[in-house]
């Protein structure tokens, strides 16, 4: 890629002493560079998916200390040691490679999973069978709705999610929030409360936690959550913006009171800033400092160092926030509600160092959660042209570096579709001509692969500055004609946007994911519990 890179000194490693990596009680981080989809068709359970095309962009943050032991995952391609070699250059030094790739993992008769997040999908299954978490179907809510029955119910997804597809009367309350407004929208102890999600876990998870915060309320998890309601025949609504106000004193102190109950039964620490401090100069331990506020409070004002990791999207995604396994979690909340309830899920979960700073909210840092410390490798700026610069070239080709899920909602008219791992294969097939720009969502992945397109081709090459957002805030025309360099190996798609019968992609989702807990139980590396 385009750091100076060295000959990493990585070391192939058998897939046994990779598997007995995972019970030594030392920090790991296994990194599957494989490009999504085909990470998602079959992986390691503990493997964090990181694909060689966008390294720079979110390696730094996902594992953030440099001497971590790190095992990078590949099909025995030459991708993993490609890997090494630009982990080095950036300081990285405790470099292995999983001797054979996935095919010696089978081969050594360990267990492989497809999907997606799946220590978290499957740590909700877990939760639903040992803590016999009480659920009900479509087709008995929508009984329930038509009776008039005195209930809520509340969407645990983020809001985007929400606002797409919801279940009729549904609430925005995202999975963290939960217990913080729950006093406030359901006052009555007789109201029904009904959590769900798209699918299972973050109904699951929800519903759960107002059950651990002794909720007097019956509770129950809406079953496969709008996936199901689907399935049943039901009509989901779209559009909505049903969210819940301010939370009020008398709110707000409820659920303090239950937390502290929460906290004492799962041993949640709390811990000071000079705690904090220690921890934070520690060099031979990693440390992710998170904020599981909503976004829009973090991006008001969050700790110095916190990254926005929404409560319950840390527990339904964490393969996606910390990469480093065995590492201390320090969770920020300016109330604490939602700190102590996600650091409750991340301790079962298996997460031991676990700890919440108190009143950590807002505060004078306004840094966007992904600093420029966070991208390792420059881009060079003699090749950097600008939208006015690209409209006068006569001649040029132009190839777009953009995840295919944003390409294909629109990309600048004419430029192809290319994966930057695979640049050869795509320059191979594309009959390029004239002067190469490369572009990209915001346009740092794409001055991170000029060097490699330079050493592919003959002709010029730049890099457009400021990428496809640049263009689009000029307000120049987007084109949906897609010219596909490569195929779309770079995204997994939810089951409603595949394409084929939704219905049938939504119930072998399902499936896929109640049969996790046999899944897990074969693999034997889980350390998930219910105190």
């Amino acid at each position: 890629m385009n750091l100076h890179t060295k000959k990493a000194i990585s070391r192939p490693v058998a897939p046994a002493a990779v598997k007995a990596m995972l019970g030594d009680g030392g920090e790991l981080a296994l990194i599957d560079v494989r490009e999504e989809l085909i990470f998602s068709r079959s992986h390691l359970l503990w493997a964090r998916s990181v694909p060689l095309s966008r390294l720079e962009l979110r390696f730094a943050r996902l594992v953030p200390r440099r001497a971590t032991r790190i095992v990078l995952i590949d099909d025995n391609n030459g991708l993993a040691q490609r890997t090494a070699n630009i982990l080095a250059g950036a300081g990285y030094t405790d470099l292995s490679t999983l001797d054979g790739g996935i095919a010696a993992w089978a081969a050594a008769g360990f267990e492989l999973f497809s999907g997606v997040h799946v220590p978290s999908k499957a740590f909700g299954e877990f939760i639903e069978h040992s803590s016999h978490t009480p659920s009900i179907s479509a087709d008995e809510l929508d009984g329930l709705m038509r009776a008039g029955t005195d209930m809520v119910v509340l969407d645990s997804r983020p809001y985007d999610e929400y606002s797409r597809i919801s279940i009729p009367t549904g609430i925005n309350v995202p999975g963290a929030e939960l217990v913080l407004r729950v006093h406030d929208i359901a006052p009555s102890p007789d109201t029904l409360i009904v959590v769900n999600c798209a699918g299972r876990t973050r109904s699951i998870i929800g519903a759960q936690s107002l059950i651990n915060a002794g909720v007097p309320n019956k509770v129950v998890a809406l079953r496969n959550g709008t996936m199901g309601w689907h399935l049943a025949g039901l009509t989901c609504d779209h559009g909505k913006d049903n969210r819940t106000p301010a939370v009020s004193g008398s709110g707000l102190s409820w659920a303090k009171s239950k937390t502290d109950a929460v906290a004492r039964r799962f041993g949640i620490t709390r811990i000071d800033r000079a705690g904090l401090d220690r921890w934070r100069g520690d060099t031979a331990r990693t440390l992710y400092i998170f904020d599981v506020r909503d976004p829009a409070e973090y991006q008001a004002g969050h700790f110095p160092g916190a990254l926005s990791a929404p409560g319950g999207q840390l527990v339904q995604a964490t393969d996606t926030y910390a990469g480093t396994l065995g590492g201390r979690i320090v969770l920020c909340d300016d109330n604490e509600v939602r700190a102590v309830m996600t650091a409750s899920w991340l301790k079962q979960m298996g997460w031991k160092d676990v700890a919440v700073l108190p009143e950590a909210g807002q505060e004078t840092d306004q840094e966007t959660s992904t600093p420029a410390d966070s991208v390792l490798g420059t881009a060079p700026a003699d090749a950097a042209i600008d939208c006015s610069a690209l409209l006068s070239i006569d001649d040029v080709t132009i190839v777009d570096l953009s995840r295919s899920t944003d390409y294909r909602k629109g990309h600048i008219p004419g430029a192809w579709f290319a994966i930057r791992s695979r640049l050869a294969h795509a320059l191979a097939k594309i009959s390029h001509h004239g002067t190469l720009v490369l572009t990209s969502e915001d346009g740092a992945l794409a001055g991170l692969a000029v060097a490699e397109a330079r050493a592919l081709t003959k002709l010029p090459v730049h890099w457009l500055k400021g990428g496809n957002a640049a263009w689009i805030a000029i307000g120049f025309p987007l084109s949906a004609d897609a010219k596909m360099a490569d195929e779309p190996l770079d995204a997994w798609l939810k089951p409603y946007e595949r394409p084929g019968d939704p219905k049938v992609a939504m119930n072998e989702y399902l499936s896929w994911e109640i049969d996790l807990l046999a899944r897990i139980a074969r693999d034997g590396t889980t350390h998930f519990s219910v105190p």
